[in-house]
């Protein structure tokens, strides 16, 4: 049975669906996730197949040439995943169905520690904003709250 790119559409939709119900995850994280699939849909075409017939030559085929494209390997790491969690996925909704995921492993990410500011960066930082200006008030208690907390923008944001 061939799918339409509608077809895998849907099925990527109902997904990410699946995932917002269950794990709460951010948009964002939903919008990398979908990417991910669709790119993964429109090369597997490419490759005269689509996701439901994918099996784990296609998938390494397809995590190779990303690689070789110049995306990251954080990006790889979490294409890893994103296929995993979709191959698993499919297979627990339509049993009996193979999981070509299941033993893929994610490139190994070098271990580092995100550069620290500086106590002058700091001060610099937290000098900038305007605080008699409300906008500028704002950014302080935001830059501060950062600097305390150690939020991420996109968890800050979405206070």
């Amino acid at each position: 049975m061939s799918t339409t790119p509608a077809d895998e559409q849907r099925l990527i939709e109902r997904f990410l669906d699946q995932l917002w119900a269950e794990r709460g995850l951010t948009r964002s994280t939903l919008s990398s996730y979908g990417a991910d699939l669709r790119g993964l849909a429109t090369w597997l075409r490419k490759q005269s197949s689509s996701l439901a017939q994918a099996d784990q030559a296609l998938l390494l085929g397809y995590l190779s040439d990303r690689l070789k494209a110049g995306s990251k390997p954080r990006s790889g790491a979490r294409l890893v995943s994103t296929l995993r969690q979709f191959y698993g996925w499919r297979a627990r909704e339509h049993v009996g169905t193979p999981d070509p995921a299941a033993d893929l492993s994610p490139p190994k990410l070098p271990r580092s520690l995100p550069k620290a500011l500086t106590e002058a960066e700091v001060e610099a930082l937290l000098a900038t904003p305007d605080v008699s200006d409300p906008l500028g008030l704002r950014d302080k208690a935001m830059i501060e709250l950062l600097y305390a907390s150690g939020l991420r923008v996109s968890e800050l944001v979405g206070l």
